[in-house]
């Protein structure tokens, strides 16, 4: 869209703002006031919009780094490469292993920093295999060059892994369980995270050694059972009754499970408080 159709699109607006003070009988005094402010905003996005920005990257600082024996070679465009990487799509994600898988020819570069920038890069980000396409600019602003090369990458993370076969329903805090550096690009499946001794979490399904945690390798452990006793608190304003239920099903806090009076055999739900108490909504 050229500069002539933004304005033709503030002017078709503006008319639309017209029919509208017509139709709805605003007053002068609000509809100058209503104006004045679309016209703000219109200025603003005309100047702030992508689209008069020149390159979309540009919003996003390059990495860069020194090259002083002036020339441009495999290792410090890797560099390069995995800096800018790092910053614009992992962050603190993980620390980003890359190598080039194509040979690169060595050339002739200014002596100082130079910079790169990322112009184009899969939809899905980095992962264990792409193809990015990015140009190098030497210190003074002028380009070097943009190149379009496939690279293998690693993405390096400390996660929970299992050193011995886990079953199901053992408690996480009493698991044989560390963190291990690993791959998580190799990974396709979210990962388990959780602080070390967390009394909340059970393994939810068997785990051979040597595996990662996943997400749903664990689940939040009950603290009521089917079966178990426990206390139903039913509240009405001021007024708080106790009586004694039977859990129909296993329960984490904040869960709503099923309940039985066990004096007349009638069925209910409550909320989960812990592992003593639930509460019965009236």
């Amino acid at each position: 869209m050229t500069r002539n159709s933004e304005c033709g699109v503030r002017s078709a607006e503006f008319s639309r703002s017209l029919r509208v003070r017509r139709i709805f009988r605003i007053p002068h005094s609000a509809f100058r006031t209503f104006v004045i402010r679309q016209l703000v905003v219109g200025c603003w996005m005309l100047v702030a919009s992508p689209m008069f920005a020149g390159d979309v990257s540009a919003a996003t600082p390059p990495a860069a780094t020194a090259v002083t024996n002036a020339v441009l070679d495999e290792a410090a465009v890797t560099r390069l490469l995995t800096a800018a990487l790092q910053q614009q799509f992992v962050g603190a994600d993980g620390e980003l292993d890359l190598r080039l898988t194509r040979p690169w020819v060595s050339r002739n570069a200014p002596e100082g920093p130079l910079t790169l920038k990322i112009l184009d890069m899969p939809n899905n980000g980095v992962a264990s295999s792409f193809i990015v396409r990015f140009e190098i600019f030497a210190a003074n602003g002028s380009s070097l060059g943009n190149w379009q090369y496939p690279v293998q990458a690693h993405l390096w993370r400390e996660i929970w892994v299992a050193r011995s076969m886990l079953k199901p329903g053992e408690l996480v805090a009493d698991a044989d369980i560390a963190r291990e550096r690993r791959d998580v690009l190799a990974l396709h499946s979210p990962l388990a995270e959780f602080a070390s001794g967390d009394t909340t979490l059970e393994v939810a399904e068997s785990v051979p050694a040597g595996s990662p945690l996943l997400a749903y390798s664990v689940k939040l452990h009950p603290v009521i059972h089917r079966g178990q006793m426990a206390d139903a608190l039913i509240q009405e304003g001021a007024l708080n009754v106790m009586m004694k239920v039977q859990a129909l099903e296993d329960g984490t806090p904040g869960q709503t499970i099923h309940l039985r009076n066990v004096q007349s055999n009638h069925d209910f739900s409550g909320k989960v408080l812990n592992g003593k108490t639930v509460l019965v909504p009236l």
